[in-house]
């Protein structure tokens, strides 16, 4: 069984500055996602892990091992890359069969294991063709495949699924899932697609200009992000954030005030509360003049089949909520909008969640 661990990892090159600090473990056999925008550092994390690129600072630990300055052959582990990275004048089978080949794995054993593993992902009828003759799907099966052959200590993958299309990629999403939890090896996947963080994960570690912002189970993130950061990064559409201050046991928000619940206030008035932060579902859109509702004017309303997205103007702020399939309003028009302050969280003034919400009422991430 074998856990991963980043001991205060820094990565530099000259004044640019692509990892700080990091320090991150993945627990064996459960499923890390480094989740976050480009640039990050979380691709130059993983090269990091892999050997391919050395730290200039820190200690990489795979297994209770210290491998930071271990050869990447001698690391045990197993990449699969956005460009799946298959020879292209190799047949599948032989493409499969290579990592066993260099590790000089007897010929019968090798076939044996080829075959075992090309069952499992379903692509044994594809072993005599080459990579141009299949599609971008089963070009990412193989790629599974070889990585998985040898039973390395851990998974590697680099956005995998990007270069698929949108049905694809949901679809393999799933039988990634499926295929680790079944093998129970430790991985570590790195995405900006916060689709597949929440949705294949154990755990997501949520990065940010080479800073781990938050690592935490996916309905976690979702619910009690650890900062402004990572609420307006996680969710599609993200969280809204406005201006708000606490007084007098209210939140004012752009000149109009919320009352507090009396077993919150103490917690908010000694908070330092500059910033409020709700989300999209939790934004009910009422009657103008409803008591203890915001006016505000709509901006834009996205019919989106399930469900509408509707855009919202306070003052200078704009939000977005999530109504009814048969939502219509006009543009322009007056409406109201309410929230239940138990449903938000509060940021200071350098962006840290200093009140998170007070429950769930939802359940579950979009």
């Amino acid at each position: 069984m074998t856990e991963v661990r980043f001991e205060n990892i820094e990565k530099r090159w000259e004044s640019v500055v692509a990892l700080k600090s990091l320090t991150l473990e993945a627990p064996q056999e459960k499923f890390v996602a480094l989740l976050g925008p480009s640039g990050c550092g979380k691709t130059t994390a993983l090269r990091i892990l892999a050997g391919l690129e050395t730290p200039t600072a820190g200690r990489v630990f795979i297994g209770g091992r210290d491998v930071t300055r271990l050869q990447p052959r001698d690391r045990d582990i197993a990449m699969v890359f956005q460009s799946y990275a298959l020879y292209p004048h190799m047949t599948i089978r032989d493409n499969i069969t290579y990592p066993l080949w260099l590790r000089q794995v007897p010929e019968a054993q090798r076939k044996v294991k080829v075959d075992e593993v090309a069952r499992s992902l379903e692509v044994e009828h594809l072993l005599d063709r080459k990579p141009r003759q299949l599609s971008g799907g089963q070009r990412q099966r193989i790629a599974l495949a070889r990585a998985i052959v040898r039973d390395p200590a851990a998974f590697l993958m680099d956005e995998p699924l990007s270069n698929l299309d949108a049905r694809l990629r949901l679809a393999m999403r799933g039988e990634i899932k499926r295929l680790c939890q079944r093998l129970g090896t430790t991985t570590i996947y790195v995405t900006h697609d916060q689709a597949e963080a929440m949705t294949m994960a154990d755990l997501v570690a949520v990065m940010g200009v080479g800073v781990l912002q938050q690592v935490a189970p996916p309905e976690e993130v979702y619910d009690r992000p650890a900062n402004r950061f990572v609420a307006t990064f996680v969710g599609s559409p993200p969280m809204n954030v406005i201006k708000a201050s606490v007084a007098d046991g209210q939140v004012r928000v752009h000149e109009h005030a919320l009352a507090i619940p009396e077993a919150r206030r103490p917690e908010l008035a000694a908070a330092g509360v500059a910033e409020l932060g709700i989300r999209p579902e939790d934004i009910h859109l009422v009657a103008p003049g409803t008591p203890n509702s915001i006016a505000s004017e709509v901006y834009v309303v996205e019919p989106m089949g399930s469900e509408t997205m509707v855009d919202v103007r306070v003052g200078p702020n704009r939000l977005v909520a999530r109504a009814g399939k048969s939502f219509r309003a006009a543009i322009g028009s007056t409406i109201g909008v309410s929230f239940d302050i138990a449903d938000a969280c509060f940021f200071d003034a350098s962006g840290v969640t200093v009140v998170q919400r007070a429950h769930n009422n939802k359940g579950g991430q979009q």
